[in-house]
């Protein structure tokens, strides 16, 4: 069975994305202390990363730091600066050379999950990863050879894994395209608002080659790109409808859109089934909570909200409240979505 990569993507920023990653992993590893898990933060910011290594309150920058410092560089960048000499072969390495278990850093993260950490890096990278993606060299594929550069990683320890998550940044960039290509499924959060549902309409555009403004765009289309050399495409697996307010559903001022938003999923899912993971628009349409202050701590902390206590904690050296009503609140949604993947993976 292949092992299944869930990547978290929007090409539009500020939908929760990270932070959604961030409580569903950790909460799939909660609740599967058997299975191993990794994590591909493939993100130049890297807030992934910093959260699992302790976040703000217990110094998970300075974690972060520290790994990028180790020889060779422990990151997605620092794996990517190895392949840059050899871009369309992988050359002999240990992956594990690059990962780091973030348990050792942050006691509240479960010790099945294991990290590729972001790295700034990514952003210095990406010219010269473009570049040698569009080098023309007779007898070789060299955007194949790009694309793949995740899937070398994985390769060799792919047995030692159950499933990957990865976080990518918004934007269609060249490593943004690595995740996407690595991956099986796509989870695609989005927020309550026009601009929310014309990104949607563009990630499928991006991923699928759906609806492009001309034809001319069609050779260079990244699905056509795939399709070329019998690569997979990942298909459409959950539409988180993030920020959604605590007890009253969706907030009447954003009932219209989110109900289009539906909509627009529905008349795609009815034109386009083979791009979906799911036949009904309930099966992958699921509403998120608002974790408000009790997502805010949460993060700071670098504690996933099952582990996080409810009452006045120290946040930076302030006290902020959590109200336990909240918090539950907040860990039934994540559980519900878990819950949902672990009967589909």
């Amino acid at each position: 069975m292949k092992l299944e990569r869930v990547i978290f993507w929007n090409n539009k920023g500020g939908t929760g994305k990270t932070t959604l990653a961030f409580q569903i992993l950790n909460e799939y590893a909660y609740q599967n202390k058997g299975k191993k898990i990794l994590v591909i933060d493939v993100c130049p910011q890297a807030n992934l990363s910093e959260l699992l290594l302790g976040g703000l309150n217990q110094g998970g920058s300075n974690v972060l730091l520290m790994r990028q410092g180790a020889n060779p560089r422990a990151t997605i960048g620092g794996y990517f600066q190895m392949r840059l000499p050899s871009p369309y072969s992988a050359p002999s390495f240990n992956p594990r050379d690059y990962l780091t278990k973030p348990n050792q850093y942050n006691q509240y993260i479960e010790n099945n999950i294991d990290l590729l950490c972001g790295d700034a890096m990514l952003e210095l990278q990406s010219n010269a990863i473009s570049t040698l993606a569009n080098n023309q060299i007779p007898g070789t594929n060299t955007w194949v050879s790009i694309i793949n550069w995740l899937n070398d990683f994985i390769q060799p320890i792919e047995d030692a894994y159950d499933i990957v998550f990865l976080d990518a940044n918004p934007s269609f960039s060249m490593y943004t395209q690595i995740a996407l290509a690595t991956s099986t499924k796509v989870v695609l959060p989005v927020m309550a608002d026009d601009s929310s549902r014309r990104a949607i309409q563009n990630a499928f555009s991006l991923i699928y080659g759906l609806k492009l403004p001309s034809e001319i765009y069609s050779k260079y289309a990244f699905a056509e790109k795939l399709k070329e050399v019998n690569m997979p495409l990942p298909k459409v697996y959950m539409i988180l409808k993030n920020r959604l307010t605590q007890y009253m559903g969706a907030a009447s001022a954003y009932a219209t859109v989110l109900q289009q938003i539906d909509k627009d999923m529905l008349s795609l899912l009815e034109a386009y089934p083979n791009i979906f993971d799911f036949l009904h628009i309930d099966d992958g349409i699921i509403n998120v909570r608002d974790f408000q202050t009790t997502g805010v701590v949460s993060s700071a902390r670098g504690c996933p909200l099952q582990k996080l206590r409810a009452g006045r904690l120290d946040l930076m050296g302030k006290r902020v409240a959590v109200k336990e009503e909240y918090r539950l609140n907040c860990v039934d949604n994540i559980e519900m979505i878990v819950s949902k993947m672990n009967k589909a993976l």
